[in-house]
């Protein structure tokens, strides 16, 4: 089955970001969404670590280690740039200042449901700051792949993993298919166009509501 890549799931999230909103990339595969910013536009992104309008990685040996990213990765200033308390980023969290925060997940539910946390023997201590994302972000956003490595839906009906958020997400990039929540339902507004929508929904845990035309996922090489 054909699929987009990662650098394209991320590429395709870039797109819907406006001109000028503070965004916060979670840790890992969402960082990727700043490195395709489309032009004549630039996001504000924002680390719960304390960092506000940073820059793109230094290149390598050029990196300072007393700035960086939530996810422990370096990152560069930029003019305009600002500094602050972790409990100062997480005010602004929570008081609604940001516009998208866009995450990875495990599943997420047609609820708006999302878990992307997990303890066991690979799981982490504990759910982190993507619990105030996602309840105070004015938009959350989650990029992923459709399915887990052993072929099982990401998208579900109810989540069976411990739950960051309740009723949090609005809309999914998959590597095959851009969905929105609406009224506890997956809403598909595009697929791979050499995707049928019955090979699509049989790789989706829950139904797939098509209130109108399906537009064709069309990304570039990436």
């Amino acid at each position: 089955m054909d699929k987009l890549s990662n650098n394209q799931i991320a590429w395709r999230a870039a797109q819907d970001i406006a001109d000028g909103a503070y965004v916060n990339l979670g840790i890992g595969f969402p960082e990727k969404v700043a490195q395709f910013q489309p032009a004549g536009r630039e996001a504000i992104f924002h680390t719960e670590n304390g960092i506000l309008n940073f820059g793109e990685a230094p290149p390598p040996g050029q990196e300072d280690w007393d700035i960086i990213n939530a996810g422990k990765k370096a990152v560069t200033i930029r003019p305009g740039t600002a500094f602050f308390h972790h409990a100062d980023s997480f005010a602004m969290v929570r008081g609604g200042h940001l516009d998208v925060a866009i995450l990875g997940a495990y599943e997420v539910a047609e609820t708006g449901d999302l878990a992307n946390w997990s303890t066991g023997p690979k799981g982490v201590p504990a759910v982190g700051g993507a619990m105030d994302l996602v309840h105070g972000a004015k938009r959350v956003a989650v990029i992923t792949e459709h399915v887990t490595k052993d072929g099982k839906p990401k998208l579900v009906k109810r989540c069976s993993l411990p739950l960051t958020g309740v009723a949090c997400v609005t809309r999914v990039y998959t590597s095959l298919a851009v969905i929105d929540i609406e009224g506890g339902r997956f809403v598909l507004r595009e697929k791979l166009p050499t995707l049928s929508l019955e090979a699509l929904q049989a790789v989706t845990g829950a139904e797939l509501l098509v209130p109108g035309p399906v537009a064709d996922l069309i990304v570039p090489e990436v």
